[in-house]
């Protein structure tokens, strides 16, 4: 089974976006920053979030992005799905040609695993996730350790 940087990168961003949900819209850069994700490739993840209308963007100063919905309404498969992402556990890309043009053996037993994983994501929601406490300590780490980054530079005019 694979799940590329792709779905994880985009299911980390979202989750960004809800454990933020009160502060307004969130930039990009501020989640590249946080989350250590290259801001292109951001902005690709963002451009199909926003076609599936998980998120919306809010132009112009203090701009960014939302949650288009509630958290609680917004599920991990739904996010993984949005940005092409498949989560797959046969080695042939599910087209049944795993064992010299033929299915294999097992090829049902991992077809199962797939749909069994994919209902697991459709299970949980952002908001259960966000209630968590190590998410919401490992959410607060990563924003004060970006003020602190944000800080030393000003402080570093003063000196």
């Amino acid at each position: 089974m694979r799940l590329t940087a792709k779905g994880r990168y985009a299911v980390t961003a979202m989750l960004d976006l809800a454990v933020r949900k009160d502060v307004g819209p969130v930039s990009l850069a501020d989640i590249s920053e946080r989350q250590g994700i290259s801001l292109s490739y951001l902005e690709q993840l963002f451009a199909k979030l926003r076609r599936q209308e998980l998120v919306k963007s809010v132009r112009g100063p203090g701009g960014g992005y939302q949650l288009s919905r509630q958290a609680n309404e917004i599920f991990v498969a739904q996010i993984v799905d949005s940005v092409d992402e498949n989560v797959d556990a046969t080695k042939c890309a599910g087209r049944a040609d795993c064992q010299g043009g033929e299915t294999c053996l097992t090829h049902e037993l991992w077809t199962d695993l797939s749909q069994q994983i994919h209902q697991f994501l459709s299970s949980i929601d952002l908001a259960s996730l966000i209630e968590k406490r190590e998410i919401q300590e490992i959410a607060a780490r990563q924003e004060a350790r970006c003020d602190e980054l944000i800080r030393l530079p000003a402080q570093e005019l003063e000196a």
